[in-house]
């Protein structure tokens, strides 16, 4: 099994809105999760997660995969990238590029030695309309080059976009972008099965209906997204800034990793 595991990319490979560690400010993750399991495997296992929240792809490329290049023990080192999600979001999004960039990335970490894991993004959690639609379209092509560029590199595919039970809002943070601690907890199991570290096939369960719930409060869970997530987000697209801005990756170097 693994003797490395590198995690590459933004906030959901961070662990944005997973519980915190006792004491800290510092969220666990579903890459934390999944190290807790690799480090079960191989006694001299180590880790290094380099996702900060908010990078675009050319952030990680440029920040990241270069210094994980660096880290890869060949033959031995899996690493994630999940990169390209917040490049979707905006207005000026070249597709091509992105892909053209995406793919390159992969080929330099397989080529290096590594077990790479790829990540689709989910195409439509909700939503009807214009942008909605274009959205929906920009995240499915996005994850045609993610499949193909698993092909080419004999790369692992975490597929969110068929993992419909993922899809539960329950399973995702009141900022309607992050996974809470259940979704996280779920992508890591989903993982480790993949890997097959478990059977386990509970991940893919769906909670019980919701009960029904009255456009008054679905209206007001709106207005409070708006001024609590939307509206801040709006204001750093404006001045330039990132959530990310500042911030250091949680194990920039290997760590040996205690469950």
């Amino acid at each position: 099994m693994y003797e490395r595991f590198i995690v590459l990319g933004d906030s959901f490979s961070e662990g944005l809105c997973d519980e915190f560690y006792s004491g800290t400010h510092r969220y666990r993750g579903w890459a934390d999760r999944l190290a807790d399991a690799l480090a079960h495997q191989n006694a001299d296992f180590t880790y290094v997660n380099h996702a900060i929240r908010g990078k675009l792809l050319s952030q990680v490329l440029d920040l990241q995969v270069s210094r994980a290049l660096t880290q890869i023990i060949p033959g031995k080192t899996l690493v994630s990238f999940h990169a390209g999600a917040n490049d979707l979001l905006r207005p000026k999004y070249d597709g091509a590029l992105i892909a053209e960039r995406y793919m390159s990335a992969v080929a330099q970490l397989s080529n290096a030695g590594a077990q790479v894991m790829l990540f689709t993004v989910i195409e439509r959690a909700g939503g009807s309309g214009r942008t909605a639609d274009r959205l929906a379209s920009r995240f499915a092509l996005f994850n045609v080059h993610v499949r193909e560029a698993a092909r080419l590199n004999d790369a692992i595919v975490i597929d969110a976009a068929e993992a419909h039970v993922l899809q539960d809002r329950r399973f995702w943070n009141a900022d309607r972008l992050h996974l809470n601690p259940e979704g996280h907890h779920r992508v890591a199991e989903a993982i480790t099965v993949q890997l097959g570290l478990s059977d386990a096939l509970w991940w893919r369960e769906p909670l019980l209906p919701a009960g029904p719930r009255s456009k008054a409060a679905d209206l007001c869970e709106d207005l409070r997204w708006i001024q609590a997530f939307l509206l801040p987000w709006l204001w750093r697209r404006i001045r330039g800034r990132s959530s990310g801005d500042g911030r250091s990756p949680k194990y920039a170097e290997p760590l040996r990793w205690i469950p």
